[in-house]
């Protein structure tokens, strides 16, 4: 059976019940079968860490780390759960997850639901699983100080991963995008850091950013982790806009937008951070993801590494294995020699 054939049958469900049972599928099966050796052009050396592919799995899809063990057993280079608060919350009201099957995209406002810090501190530290792992954390949607959140998540997290992304970019989360406003992002980065350094971790820290932003924000931002000496960025998170040319009749749905219909948005705004921050801090890719033509227009544009998840919704486990043996060819059809030569190449 095709995974045409099943995704018809998904669609019966609602969207987040498909998720749950996803989880629970991914939990009970033995994947190895899937996975192969990457091919060497697609090895890339980023935040410290070696990557045998640039193709990683977004948070949101793995919210309690409960199968990331199993999805980077499929293939992917690397996997980032959460998003993860210091209390358990159930999130936004449902319905809160929409397929726009016909623009290949998803409308969510979830609201950061997960099972809290410490039942999911809890099952990382059980799992031991070889391979790159990061960490997505926010703060609680009733939090007295969502600095304070941020720092208590830092503490508890940073010698469990690879690395620690910072959420400020949900639009699911009332007023949490204010973190882009420079004086915000300042306190911020600044608490963080000083944990950090008051820990001696050495884990990098990713910010990641929306795609709602101007060139003003992109300077503002540029200024405060080259300042800060932020160690990578993520571009992007789900988009409040981008409507006008959906033509699914649930375009309207309040939340993020996420899917094809970003690629170009996220792309536009990877090739304008890396014109200010060059290689000086290395991108993640997100947005639009769902094959290796467009994982490599995010390569040219600026990023380093890639993420995706409603690609995964809409194509299926095998698109991972696709994805690193298209964009392989690509590069090497384009003279390349190794990935990292291609980073960039079209941002001027």
């Amino acid at each position: 059976m095709n995974y045409q054939i099943i995704n018809s049958l998904i669609n019966k469900f609602d969207p987040e019940l498909a998720h749950s049972l996803a989880i629970q599928f991914l939990k009970n099966i033995y994947i190895p079968i899937f996975s192969s050796k990457d091919d060497e052009i697609l090895k890339i050396n980023v935040l410290g860490k070696k990557f045998s592919n640039p193709v990683g799995l977004a948070a949101g899809f793995d919210k309690n780390a409960e199968v990331y063990d199993k999805m980077l057993a499929l293939g992917f280079g690397f996997a980032e759960v959460g998003t993860i608060t210091p209390k358990a919350q159930e999130g936004n009201l449902k319905p809160r997850v929409f397929r726009l099957n016909e623009d290949e995209a998803i409308i969510n406002r979830l609201g950061f639901p997960n099972e809290g810090l410490h039942k999911i501190k809890s099952r990382v530290e059980s799992k031991k699983v070889e391979g790159i792992l990061g960490i997505n954390i926010g703060p609680n949607k009733d939090s007295v100080s969502r600095i304070d959140d941020y720092v208590e998540c830092f503490k508890n997290f940073h010698n469990l991963c690879s690395y620690i992304c910072i959420n400020i970019s949900s639009p699911n989360t009332e007023n949490l995008r204010n973190f882009h406003d420079q004086e915000n992002l300042k306190k911020l980065l600044s608490e963080i850091l000083q944990i950090k350094k008051i820990l001696d971790s050495k884990t990098p820290v990713v910010l990641k950013i929306s795609p709602d932003i101007n060139d003003g924000d992109i300077n503002i931002i540029c200024k405060n982790i080259l300042e800060f000496n932020l160690d990578g960025l993520v571009l992007t998170n789900t988009s409040i806009k981008l409507r006008e040319n959906l033509v699914s009749d649930k375009k309207n749905e309040v939340g993020g937008l996420s899917g094809t219909p970003i690629n170009e948005t996220s792309n536009l705004i990877i090739k304008k951070f890396f014109k200010i921050i060059k290689n000086k801090i290395p991108i993640i890719g997100v947005g639009g993801v769902s094959s290796g033509a467009t994982a490599y227009e995010k390569i040219r544009a600026g990023a380093s590494l890639l993420q995706l998840y409603t690609g995964l919704v809409y194509k299926g486990p095998f698109i991972v294995k696709t994805i690193k043996n298209e964009l392989a060819k690509l590069l090497k059809k384009d003279g390349f020699s190794s990935l990292q030569e291609a980073v960039g190449v079209d941002s001027e």
